[in-house]
């Protein structure tokens, strides 16, 4: 019959495990010899210094297939969004609510456009004041020398007329007649007295498109549209902005934001006549 096999002390096992670290008998270290570790180590360099030149080589290869100017794969909508200013609202619902005799309340929405509109002021756009034919698009086959990049038309805030902020800095939201800022144009619905638009028609030149990318035209800014709206009756009105182009689609109902936005604009101030109901309905 085999013998129990005796139970090593904790003494016992520390030398143990001390003579596995550098065992003096035979020279070896953690069950291996100096010079084996040397060889391991070498591997395991050579090892991943080949893969990660391997790794190098991919990303290049596959940088060097792509252009930065014109991508080959693409996730972009086949039609552009449409996005309003102020942008006081929830993802969800948009409802641009103020009260103009808040001074608080109507402050925030002026802000907003003021802190919006300040990369289309006049004196930063003189730098894109090319030769920008009206009505017709910049096309551009070539890149400018040295920069490698392209023109972009101005845009400048001044054409925003009484919506720019330069002779209203409130932008009318301290009385009935707010501005917002769209990139298209839009239907409207009651409790509507007048609507204005800037640049008139609410039409964008065709000088502001194509448009080549940011890496290319790093200058470009979207041109804007805006609307003034004068707010009557319960002072609320629910909007719609849509493109209106060719191959432009606003009609998907699996994404609502697709060509077109809609918003509803609500003054919480209550005056102490309140003037009868205008209705007023447009489509562009």
């Amino acid at each position: 019959m085999a013998a129990l096999k005796e139970k090593r002390t904790c003494g016992q096992r520390c030398e143990d495990f001390g003579r596995f670290v550098w065992n003096s008998d035979n020279g070896t270290s953690f069950g291996r010899t100096p010079e084996k570790w040397v060889y391991i180590s070498l591997y395991y360099v050579a090892f991943y210094v080949v893969m990660t030149g391997l790794f190098c080589l991919a990303i290049w290869t596959l940088m060097y297939t792509l252009d930065p100017y014109t991508p080959d794969y693409q996730d972009r909508l086949p039609s552009p969004g449409v996005m309003v200013w102020p942008d006081k609202y929830d993802e969800e619902h948009i409802v641009i609510t103020y009260n103009s005799s808040d001074k608080a309340s109507w402050s925030k929405m002026s802000s907003c456009l003021h802190n919006f509109l300040g990369q289309y002021n006049d004196t930063l756009q003189k730098d894109c004041d090319h030769n920008c034919t009206k009505g017709k698009y910049f096309m551009q086959d070539k890149f400018l020398p040295g920069t490698h990049t392209k023109e972009s038309c101005s845009f400048s805030v001044s054409q925003l007329g009484n919506c720019s902020g330069l002779h209203d800095p409130t932008f009318g939201y301290n009385c009935d007649m707010p501005c917002v800022i769209i990139k298209m144009n839009r239907e409207g619905e009651e409790n509507v007295k007048k609507i204005e638009y800037f640049p008139e028609n609410a039409l964008m030149d065709r000088s502001y498109f194509p448009y080549y990318g940011k890496l290319a035209q790093p200058n470009y800014l979207n041109p804007l549209v805006a609307v003034r709206i004068s707010l009557t009756g319960k002072r609320s009105a629910k909007f719609q902005c849509r493109v209106v182009a060719d191959k432009i689609t606003y009609e998907n109902i699996h994404d609502p934001y697709e060509g077109k936005v809609v918003f509803t604009l609500q003054n919480l101030h209550v005056p102490s006549n309140p003037s009868s109901v205008h209705h007023h309905s447009s489509a562009l």
